[in-house]
């Protein structure tokens, strides 16, 4: 396929743009930020200008002669990153823009990062159970969150008003580079630091490869799926964490020792997706 990726210089997109490129696609990066060694065509835009994005997509001059998907993975990545008007103006018009763009131009195949904080992060309302799935309802809880919130209720939209057109949201948890395992001394010892998301995790080569296989996958319409590690960033059991910090919640399935608190088992289910990396196997 002839496929763009947008927010192409960050962990995701990087990781993204090797993987498509080892699968033989033809890869077309835009950003705000040039990558210091590209590794296929890019091209430097401002995601919040629409004609710019419509024209990255029909082509400019001769970057490419029509797209067949886009990955679209630009935004302003959390919260505190920017002020909170400035984060929800930025994401929500980034996405219209480029959903917009895609049903001018009649691509019908659009995989995008969704968040993990729609589920309720940084949880200091319980979830209803463990683990926690697309089932809970969205509780946005910061600028960022309800950007996102908002990014998938136009994707929903868009689906509706172009029906063989498919838009799936990718709701990522926190994401990291191998280089970073190293690291995750500093949660396990301080569980307190990363309460916020029940320790969860999820390595950049899984995204790109859940991004791979929506983008192969024969969906229509709009669907959301949460990505996650299959394990926590702890030493820690789920039990005594539950115990330590969740005694009231309930369990909807088994949680295992070390399993991920977020359930990734729609996405295995509908995609096949199957984590390859886990932290404990490589710091």
């Amino acid at each position: 396929m002839k496929i763009m990726v947008t927010g192409s210089t960050g962990k995701v997109g990087r990781a993204t743009i090797d993987r498509l490129l080892e699968e033989g696609h033809q890869v077309f990066a835009v950003d705000a930020v040039a990558p210091a060694k590209p590794k296929c065509k890019f091209t430097k835009i401002d995601m919040t200008d629409f004609g710019q994005v419509l024209e990255s997509v029909m082509g400019i001059d001769s970057a490419h002669s029509g797209l067949d998907a886009i990955v679209h993975l630009a935004a302003i990545p959390g919260a505190s990153h920017a002020p909170n008007a400035t984060i929800y103006h930025t994401n929500t018009s980034i996405s219209f823009n480029v959903f917009q763009a895609a049903r001018a131009a009649g691509i019908k195949n659009v995989v995008f990062a969704s968040s993990e904080t729609l589920l309720g992060v940084p949880f200091e309302t319980p979830p209803p159970y463990f683990p926690v799935d697309e089932e809970v309802p969205n509780r946005p809880e910061t600028a960022y969150s309800l950007s996102k919130h908002v990014e998938e209720t136009i994707a929903k939209e868009f689906a509706r008003w172009v029906p063989d057109m498919k838009l799936i949201g990718l709701r990522f948890s926190w994401v990291k580079e191998p280089a970073e395992y190293a690291n995750f001394h500093k949660v396990d010892e301080n569980p307190d630091s990363q309460k916020w998301n029940f320790w969860s995790y999820v390595d950049s080569r899984d995204c790109a490869q859940a991004i791979s296989l929506a983008l192969n996958s024969n969906l229509v319409g709009f669907h959301k799926f949460v990505v996650a590690a299959d394990d926590t960033a702890m030493t820690k059991t789920n039990a005594e964490l539950i115990a330590q910090y969740y005694p009231d919640v309930p369990l909807k399935a088994d949680v295992g020792k070390h399993d991920s608190l977020l359930s990734s088992q729609k996405v295995k289910d509908v995609l096949g997706f199957k984590p390859e990396y886990r932290w404990r196997d490589q710091a």
